[in-house]
């Protein structure tokens, strides 16, 4: 080895995929933490988010991405397509996740612009836990190596964790040899008022009905670091006043619980007590609105 060969290795891995196909949940699997919000419902992510994993002489910075979809033509949809695609390019791998036993036209969008990209390529198939018996796995997983020379095809199970230091290796083995690219004990780019933020939409996202929560947004307009505890004011931005009725519920009850369940989540992920204020308030179509998006803070 030369001597101006670094010692250790670091490099990024995209992780990308249609909608609601466990990434983000994935995500938090790889980093031994909660970094991303989750939830049943499809584009629950919205922005990419950097995970940085350090251990040894290895640092793999993991991007979550919004799914690839093709359903919706709002600014909103237009944006988190493109957040994705940008994703795959200049990262050393793309991990791939898609369902194991399901295939869909979106799939195929997926791994037709990693193709483009020409990035490697690790297959994860996810919710394994899911197959029984899993022998019904094997075809599957022969025709999803027809359709790409990936580099490995896992079965795995972000949930329960099945297989996931094999893909931890997997993406260590193709780190280039690199000095790290963030300090040793940072775990993320972003800053706590985002994850202030995104900690209260998942509760919104979690709580109300099918197609609200594609028509709200949270904006923290305040965040206050005090020694023991963190003082923060939010607002929910909403597209029409009666989404705004259906957040509040009946004497506010429905937001104070909404609140409440999100301060707890606040409190656990910064080990602090938290003082959370929030404000409903109403930007007519703000997602098909490319202006106000970049307001909001989706801009590329």
């Amino acid at each position: 080895m030369s001597l101006d060969t670094p010692s250790t290795k670091a490099g990024y891995a995209a992780i990308v995929g249609r909608p609601n196909v466990g990434k983000s949940t994935l995500l938090n699997r790889l980093l031994g933490q909660k970094m991303a919000i989750t939830s049943h419902k499809p584009q629950t992510t919205r922005h990419q988010i950097l995970g940085i994993y350090t251990e040894g002489d290895v640092q793999v910075v993991y991007i979550d991405t919004p799914g690839i979809h093709q359903r919706g033509e709002k600014a909103m949809n237009r944006y988190l397509n493109r957040t994705a695609h940008t994703a795959l390019l200049d990262v050393n791998v793309a991990i791939f996740v898609c369902q194991a036993l399901v295939w869909t036209k979106e799939d195929a969008a997926v791994l037709k612009a990693i193709e483009a990209a020409g990035t490697p390529c690790i297959a994860v198939v996810n919710k394994v836990d899911t197959v029984n018996p899993k022998e019904k796995l094997m075809p599957f997983l022969a025709e999803l190596g027809q359709r790409h020379n990936f580099k490995a095809i896992l079965p795995v199970s972000a949930k329960s964790g099945i297989n996931a230091e094999q893909l931890q290796t997997e993406v260590n083995n193709m780190m280039p040899a690199s000095e790290y690219l963030f300090a040793e004990d940072q775990i993320t780019d972003r800053s706590a008022r985002f994850f202030a933020a995104e900690l209260l939409r998942e509760q919104i996202i979690r709580r109300y009905h099918k197609e609200l929560p594609y028509s709200i947004t949270v904006e923290i307009e305040t965040f206050e670091e005090e020694p023991e505890r963190y003082i923060i004011g939010a607002v929910i931005w909403v597209e029409r006043e009666s989404q705004r009725g259906i957040l509040l519920g009946k004497q506010g009850e429905a937001m104070k619980e909404t609140a409440s369940a999100a301060r707890l989540q606040m409190a656990q992920f910064f080990e602090t007590r938290i003082h959370l204020d929030v404000w409903i308030k109403v930007k007519k179509s703000w997602s098909s609105d490319e202006n106000s998006l970049a307001k909001l803070g989706y801009s590329d």
